[in-house]
């Protein structure tokens, strides 16, 4: 396994990732059970529920601010919201064709990651995948967000955890994924609110901080535009 492809240049969107490695490692876990672990805001929940009607989603959120806005989106019949972490999923042993993680490994306490991925484990089907899709600690983005959140030790012990996984003779490794998405923000003010101003974490943000954030964020856009490119990586496990 490979932290990072320096040489990564391509850049793709996230469904159509998600979507190669379904019909190259699961395909009838679009029409079974699936379970979204740390689904935030629920974008990544309801794309995926409209591109796969025929699915059953299980979107598990630890934020019971933004769980709560999550349950009063009745959109899609094929998706539950409810309250759970990782290390304790409250689901039966084999309930899952598929568990997915969309840049919520990292946010999992450092001492808890390996019973999550054991969790993980114990709901998933014989021959289920675990899709952990995670941000690479590198790039222009990443620079201004650790201004305020410094993420890297948490991030390389998700890496860690997932290299153990990786020789753990109970998991298969089937597929490592490295590209680029494209981040845009309106402007600052679009950024703040995305990103800094989020219901599940405090930053202990002041004054000078946000000044020091803006300033890095606005001397970037004035070059390349309030873009960016975020390097992930993907790795695809599935249950013997």
């Amino acid at each position: 396994m490979k932290l990072i492809d320096p040489n990564c240049t391509t850049i793709r969107d996230e469904m159509e990732v998600l979507a190669q490695a379904f019909a190259t490692h699961a395909p009838d876990a679009p029409a079974g059970d699936m379970l979204e672990i740390g689904c935030g805001k629920g974008d990544m929940t309801r794309r995926i529920a409209e591109r796969w009607p025929g699915s059953n989603i299980a979107a598990l959120e630890v934020d019971q601010i933004q769980l709560a806005k999550n349950q009063q989106d009745k959109r899609h019949a094929n998706i539950r919201y409810l309250y759970g972490a990782a290390q304790a999923i409250p689901f039966a042993d084999r309930s899952f064709d598929a568990v997915l993680l969309f840049k919520s490994l990292h946010h999992i306490p450092i001492a808890l990651l390996d019973r999550a991925i054991d969790e993980i484990h114990r709901v998933l089907r014989p021959g289920g995948i675990a899709y952990f899709c995670e941000p690479v600690f590198a790039g222009a983005l990443n620079e201004i967000i650790r201004l305020f959140n410094d993420e890297e030790q948490v991030r390389q012990a998700a890496f860690d955890a997932l290299v153990r996984a990786g020789a753990d003779s109970r998991w298969a490794s089937v597929d490592e994924q490295h590209y680029l998405v494209a981040v845009r923000y309106a402007d600052f003010d679009g950024f703040k609110n995305r990103v800094m101003l989020v219901t599940h974490s405090d930053f202990g943000l002041t004054d000078e901080v946000v000044a020091k954030v803006k300033h890095r964020f606005e001397s970037h856009a004035a070059v390349h535009g309030p873009h960016f490119t975020r390097p992930m990586r993907v790795d695809i496990f599935k249950k013997r």
